[in-house]
């Protein structure tokens, strides 16, 4: 068999089709292995073996310029600008392009134009392109030549102002990273991408009000910095998986089919979260360092058929004092959440679950069905006794119970009462030392 390649190496392999070496493989093969890259350094490399693999290069799927792709004196002079621009020009079925290092964005309508037909995902850092580009936000628009995008990710741009991208009817994946943003330009910008199923908006600045309407989202991330205030309203009528973080109040549609819901706030306060009936709901996370407690119970009692359950508030307050959390009754709060089957406890809650009184109207026909795991931060020997009786009864009264796993974290009582604690605690695992251990 001749391998029909004249730029080839001969080789030891023999005629007859018995050839071991690279001229034996069918186009195809070669094709679908070459098509494998997309580092552009490989792609260079192979492109430089021989005439046969360098006739490949049209038929690549992605390029990926990675962040030291070139080094600076050649970013510099023009020379990545020019060595993307022939790269781009030679893979007429470009499929993927992924900038990390630095470019131009002078020369990037032109890339886009050039494979507009066929590109389908986009990932720029925009952090590293030369400092050519408008404060409004302008330079963004050019990525509506791009009419045939599925997938766009972004780092380091800034969205103070809409791009004028028309509509992107095909794009179903939005990522936004590290970007300073006004709530009139996200608004514009997300109702230019109107089918969206998966929306992430990470490391982001914003105040204000942040309005999403979305009909085919699926899933949503919204990852704001800063103690500001700001506020999110979301109609999201298919959205299954949500997680936010920076938002003071929160207000979701009506009808949705989240699954997963984690609300998170690191700075500031949580004041409110309207969420609506959550019947599918498997997982809640609560996390922050100060909630409304009216906000706390208006989650819970939303979600009361959730199955894993994460708490982790260090306190409550409807003002800037800290509070601790009320009282919450054991019995009441396990028979609203019937099929609870994973619960993480931080430090706060798990005090709140242990007053005097939450106890009382525990009986030989109460019981916890479905808890299967339990995870407790403790940071305090304060009110002990009450502690180890509520680790007793949810032994005790968890059916199911597999796991429970007790951690002992930043305990800062120097008193001989966090030695006592501790040595209770012990005891209590080796009473329990099938389903209990301690950290």
């Amino acid at each position: 068999m001749e391998s029909g390649d004249g730029g080839g190496g001969g080789g030891g392999g023999g005629g007859g089709g018995g050839g071991t070496d690279m001229n034996s493989v069918p186009d195809g093969v070669v094709q679908h292995v070459l098509s494998m890259l997309s580092n552009v350094r490989d792609v260079a490399a192979c492109a430089c073996v021989c005439r046969r693999w360098r006739e490949c290069v049209p038929y690549l799927p992605a390029l990926f310029f990675p962040r030291n792709a070139f080094d600076t004196a050649a970013a510099a002079r023009g020379a990545a600008d020019d060595a993307i621009d022939r790269m781009v020009t030679s893979v007429e079925r470009l499929r993927e392009l992924v900038i990390y290092c630095p470019f131009s964005m002078a020369r990037l309508p032109t890339w886009l134009a050039m494979r507009s037909t066929s590109l389908r995902v986009l990932e720029l850092r925009m952090d590293a392109a030369a400092p050519d580009k408008a404060e409004d936000g302008g330079y963004l628009d050019c990525i509506g030549l791009a009419r045939s995008l599925e997938e766009l990710r972004l780092w380091g741009v800034s969205l103070t102002s809409a791009p004028a991208w028309e509509r992107l009817d095909r794009l179903r994946v939005l990522e936004i990273v590290g970007a300073p943003l006004e709530d009139s330009a996200v608004k514009d910008a997300i109702a230019a991408c109107p089918n969206l199923t998966d929306l992430s908006l990470l490391g982001c600045d914003c105040s204000g009000v942040v309005s999403i309407e979305l009909s085919r989202l699926e899933r949503c991330r919204l990852d704001f910095l800063g103690a500001g205030n700001c506020s999110l309203s979301l109609v999201a009528p298919r959205v299954e998986s949500l997680e936010v973080q920076g938002f003071t109040w929160i207000t979701l549609g009506v009808a949705h089919s989240l699954r997963r819901l984690s609300i998170a706030k690191s700075t500031g306060r949580v004041c409110k979260v309207d969420t609506g009936k959550l019947p599918d709901l498997e997982h809640l996370s609560l996390r922050g360092v100060q909630w409304s407690w009216t906000a706390v119970t208006s989650v819970l009692q939303c979600a009361r058929d959730v199955k894993h359950l994460v708490m982790k508030i260090e306190f409550c307050g409807d003002f800037d004092a800290f509070q601790p959390f009320p009282e919450v009754d054991l019995v009441d709060f396990f028979n609203s959440h019937p099929n609870l089957r994973r619960f993480e406890i931080h430090g706060a809650m798990f005090a709140a679950l242990c007053q005097k009184n939450s106890l009382k109207n525990l009986d030989s026909s109460f019981s916890i069905p479905c808890l299967e795991e339990v995870l407790i931060t403790v940071r305090s020997p304060l009110n002990a006794e009450q502690k180890l009786n509520t680790l007793e009864s949810l032994v005790k009264y968890s059916v199911r119970l597999c796991t429970m796993v007790i951690r002992i974290s930043q305990m800062k009582n120097c008193h001989d009462a966090a030695d006592d604690f501790f040595e209770e605690i012990c005891k209590f695992r080796y009473m329990n030392y099938r389903k209990v251990r301690v950290e």
